[in-house]
């Protein structure tokens, strides 16, 4: 990514990325479409109200896996391959030690975390049968992210997404499997989501492992470098502690909705997972940005990293304001794949059609807080997040509850309001960071002849 047209090799990066990260969302989409037609609401509720328990410990590791990404494109872009060697062999093992933690921890929560969110009765026993399982078989999907972001690092986005599409399509078939034919339940859901996850950790393994380039797994020269894990550390663990306590808080979220009962809930659910598509193409230009910022920066072209991050944001924009707009007009009949039940189908539209039109503002500080990522700088894009999304969020819904009876409306704002806090700080930030402050006469190179026809 260090020469060549800009947007072109964003968008080809971003595409693999964003079809995965589409079959990665079908993983629970699945699970609530099926536990919707075919088990009820309250198991759409079980299932889809856990998500904040379990992001709050896949947060934690995605961040690590983050650092990890910027180390190992650094050291790619930079053709340093003693270094890049030691990253992914650190990164390798440091994986299998978060999959034992996480598993232990995981399990050990459940109930606490359920009861503290105030979980409805009619819901608690099914959310903590799948939330036990899932923490169980959490190895799969640790293993498949740190794997496949260490293909990206390098400029491979394509066979993590093919890994993905099959693991996802057994997903389907685990799920119908379970659900349908021999009547598990939430249980059948959450086996049939973790099985598809060994799948594709299996297969990235498989992968890394069967290659001779410098990245390639060698097992018995897995170790911890003490140099590479501090760098992992340094730059995956402010990201990591951000999302794990962003998703903290939104445990808190989650129980002034569970007020308005397992109705509302489901449909906060389903809300949920039509979110999840619409940002897809914002997150992949994320992914991608970061990459294309840490290589950049790895090969000392500043200007065209700015540059970079400049396109990505234009582009993310865009998509999302188009997506955004199809999903608001298309809520009714979206809302109906996931429940045939009129009331929690009331209450997603009422969701879609209240948070939806405010996406485009997270355009700003994914873009933003990866390309802050990508040259290393984790810290500044974490504090702002844990202020924008957590103090600030907390303080908003608790003045809502209290001042407006917790309104409907408003603790449904309470989302596009820590956007928008998050947004014009990142910006701040970035326009002070040394990726803007720095003249373009200090990159090594002039602006390659290709994009001259931009």
């Amino acid at each position: 990514m260090t020469q060549g047209v800009i947007w072109k090799q964003l968008l080809e990066f971003s595409i693999p990325m964003a079809v995965g990260l589409l079959f990665q969302q079908f993983y629970n989409t699945v699970d609530t479409i099926v536990v919707g037609q075919f088990v009820g609401k309250e198991a759409l509720a079980a299932v889809g109200s856990t998500g904040s328990i379990i992001n709050m410990l896949v947060g934690l590791c995605a961040g690590l896996s983050t650092g990890a990404s910027v180390v190992i494109s650094q050291c790619y872009g930079a053709h340093d391959n003693q270094r890049l060697h030691d990253a992914v062999h650190t990164t390798i093992l440091l994986t299998f030690v978060m999959c034992v933690a996480a598993t232990a921890v995981g399990v050990c929560i459940v109930p606490a975390m359920l009861r503290f969110m105030a979980t409805p009765q009619d819901v608690f026993a099914q959310a903590q049968q799948y939330l036990t399982i899932y923490f169980a078989g959490i190895a799969g999907l640790l293993v498949y992210n740190m794997g496949s972001g260490i293909l990206r690092a390098v400029g491979d986005s394509r066979r993590p997404l093919y890994f993905l599409c099959f693991s996802a399509l057994i997903n389907i078939v685990f799920d119908l499997l379970f659900v349908v034919a021999f009547h598990m339940g939430v249980a059948g859901v959450a086996y049939a989501t973790i099985l598809s996850q060994f799948l594709s950790a299996l297969l990235v393994l498989y992968s890394l492992s069967h290659t001779d380039a410098p990245y390639g797994i060698r097992w018995k020269k897995l170790c911890i470098r003490k140099y590479v894990l501090g760098r992992i550390l340094s730059i995956g663990l402010p990201s990591g502690i951000q999302q794990a306590v962003t998703s903290f808080s939104n445990v808190f979220v989650q129980s002034y909705i569970n007020v308005f009962g397992s109705a509302c809930m489901a449909g906060w659910s389903s809300y949920n997972k039509l979110d999840a598509f619409v940002l897809i193409p914002m997150q992949s230009i994320a992914l991608a940005s970061t990459t294309f910022v840490g290589q950049n920066y790895g090969a000392k072209k500043l200007a065209r990293a700015r540059r970079g991050s400049g396109q990505a944001l234009a582009m993310s924009i865009a998509i999302t304001a188009a997506l955004s707009l199809a999903a608001v007009l298309c809520a009714r009949p979206l809302m109906r794949f996931f429940t045939p039940d009129e009331e929690v189908i009331a209450y997603g539209v009422r969701f879609v059609t209240i948070i939806t039109p405010f996406y485009f503002l997270c355009c700003f500080n994914q873009i933003y807080a990866g390309a802050l990522r990508g040259i290393g700088n984790a810290t500044a894009p974490t504090i702002i997040m844990l202020l924008s999304f957590v103090a600030f969020r907390q303080l908003y819904l608790f003045a809502n509850s209290r001042l407006w009876d917790n309104s409907f409306y408003g603790m449904s704002l309470a989302y596009p309001l820590g956007w928008l806090v998050c947004s014009v700080l990142i910006t701040i930030c970035y326009r002070c960071s040394a990726l803007c402050r720095t003249p373009a006469q200090e990159e090594s190179q002039a602006p390659e002849a290709e994009e001259g026809a931009q």
